[in-house]
């Protein structure tokens, strides 16, 4: 699949997206003419059809032209592109900012182990967490819903750990979000949800650290579903 090109996407057409959205094109299809959409964004027909040209090329909607207009879908990338600016203004009128995160528990492969074990991490998570991370991630598959909630990730603020380097090699930043996990009744905190700069997980994965190892705190085996509730530092 073709890169999104986001950067032919400005605030213009996110408005554009919010509108269509608010019309019902996240729940499905939605019959659009340039012409009426260039009145409700008070712009001209040659301006709508540009917008809507852009978030094409974004893959941030999908178009099915007709005699009469065109049918207009937003995507999983639109929806994610709607998410963050949808956490962006919870930062400005809420105090708390959160994200709801929901998923399964997976094993993963045993990096993690290796790499938060590393001096050069371990001294900054004592040092900016609080606390020593047990030497291993809980790594959880995100649902559809929650790959797409994810993105609002990115209105918030981490707490960064810097990147390194020794004789052999160069290591990378990662970025840390506070977070609890959520089982049944059950939450437990503190812990982080760990965003490595460089990694080999898709964003439907998730890795948390904490203290200790939560399979056994919490009592987890694969497939337990489990809620991540992110925050910022």
């Amino acid at each position: 699949m073709a890169q999104a090109s986001e950067g032919a996407v400005g605030y213009d057409e996110l408005a554009t997206l919010k509108l269509l959205a608010l019309e019902g094109a996240l729940e499905g299809q939605e019959k659009v003419s340039c012409s009426a959409l260039a009145d409700d964004l008070d712009a001209s027909n040659q301006t709508a059809s540009r917008r809507l040209q852009r978030l094409d090329d974004a893959e941030y909607v999908k178009r099915e032209m007709v005699s009469d207009g065109q049918w207009i879908t937003i995507t999983p990338a639109g929806e994610s592109a709607l998410r963050r600016e949808y956490a962006d203004y919870r930062r400005i009128f809420e105090r708390d900012a959160a994200i709801e995160l929901q998923g399964f528990v997976t094993s993963g492969m045993g990096e993690g182990r290796h790499y938060i074990s590393l001096p050069g991490y371990m001294e900054q998570f004592i040092e900016k967490l609080g606390y020593e991370p047990f030497a291993g991630t809980l790594n959880v598959d995100l649902t559809d819903e929650s790959v797409r909630a994810r993105a609002g990730m990115a209105s918030l603020e981490p707490v960064t750990i810097e990147g390194w380097e020794d004789d052999e090699r160069t290591y990378g930043p990662a970025f840390c979000y506070p977070a609890s996990v959520e089982v049944g009744d059950s939450i437990y905190e503190p812990a982080h949800v760990i965003a490595p700069e460089r990694t080999h997980h898709d964003e439907d994965q998730l890795e948390v650290i904490a203290p200790e190892k939560l399979r056994e705190a919490i009592g987890l085996e694969d497939e337990d579903e489990v809620i991540i509730n992110v925050t910022e530092r």
